[in-house]
């Protein structure tokens, strides 16, 4: 991954960033200043280090310290810069299932938009940390078709990318057509089959193909043919087929657009991509909404939290 807007700082020193930080939170008040810039300046692996070092020389949990220190959503976005990558998602997701009601949003995002391979990365990371399986832990708290399209998902079991058979594109577009279109009801299996399994190459041949056939969209008829959480899902993974920037592009503004912010996601999304492709992002922020990710940013947000935000971002586009 080489579009992030967060990478290696040099020099690096982990030593001296753990007694500025230690500078930063000790006494009768905060240098938030000095916090964040460190902290989002770093990439997830010097801040491990970073952590490391301030245990050694202080005896003390840099986590714990950020969080009797810090306060609110700069708090959650801090707490969140340490946590370490590969466990990033996994904790997400317990999140996501623990307690009472489950949140979908969070499910359908990690899911629709991990490669087959993170996908298998976060079920063992999940089983190591909480000694728990992640796909016994989804089926207890969804049902339907939405939890039948998540086991799918789960399986990190996508078609690699190997060339196109233009037979079988033909097939599954006109299996999609007469599942949903064609049909009174809808045969939501043909969806989930097609949409969880197929490569993403020959996927966006398929939808192509869909349009000629049909003279829709695919996404239109997913929001026809079906509806909840179910269709949230699809159509995410359906976006994600097309392009994941874009889908996290759109994530982001629906985070901030109207009134009231949904710093939960807005903090999720920054955190997790800010070392894997948010200049994409930002560029189809820009492309698709008519304003940078920055300008937005600056406008829906405020304080410590704002800066943070900005500096993640990694700059204005306009």
């Amino acid at each position: 991954y080489t579009r992030g807007t967060v990478t290696a700082f040099a020099p690096f020193d982990a030593r001296a960033d753990a007694e500025a930080l230690r500078k930063a939170m000790k006494g009768l008040g905060t240098d938030e200043e000095t916090v964040l810039t460190i902290l989002t300046t770093r990439n997830n692996a010097q801040r491990q280090e970073i952590a490391s070092a301030f245990k050694t020389l202080f005896g003390r949990d840099l986590v714990d310290d950020l969080k009797s220190e810090l306060t609110g959503k700069f708090e959650t976005l801090m707490v969140s810069l340490m946590r370490p990558a590969y466990i990033f998602d996994a904790h997400a997701l317990k999140h996501a299932i623990k307690g009472a009601g489950t949140n979908e949003k969070v499910l359908t995002e990690i899911l629709a938009s991990r490669t087959p391979a993170e996908v298998q990365n976060i079920k063992q990371v999940y089983q190591q940390e909480y000694e728990a399986d992640l796909e016994d832990k989804i089926t207890g708290e969804t049902s339907g078709h939405f939890q039948r399209l998540l086991v799918v998902l789960l399986q990190g079991n996508r078609d690699p990318d190997v060339g196109v058979d233009e037979a079988l594109v033909e097939q599954d577009a006109q299996v999609l057509f007469r599942a949903g279109e064609l049909k009174w009801g809808t045969d939501e299996e043909k969806f989930i089959t097609i949409l969880g399994t197929r490569s993403v190459s020959h996927l966006r041949r398929v939808f192509d193909k869909y349009m000629t056939i049909s003279g829709f969209q695919i996404e239109e008829t997913i929001d026809r043919e079906t509806s909840g959480d179910l269709e949230k899902l699809l159509l995410a993974v359906v976006k994600c087929i097309r392009s994941v920037p874009a889908y996290f592009a759109e994530t982001l503004y629906y985070s901030m657009k109207g009134a009231g912010t949904d710093d939960d996601t807005l903090i999720r999304v920054m955190v997790s991509r800010s070392e894997v492709d948010l200049l994409d992002i930002r560029q189809e922020f820009r492309k698709n909404f008519a304003k940078s990710l920055y300008q937005m940013i600056q406008k829906d947000t405020s304080g410590d939290y704002r800066k943070a935000l900005l500096l993640l971002c990694g700059g204005d586009d306009d």
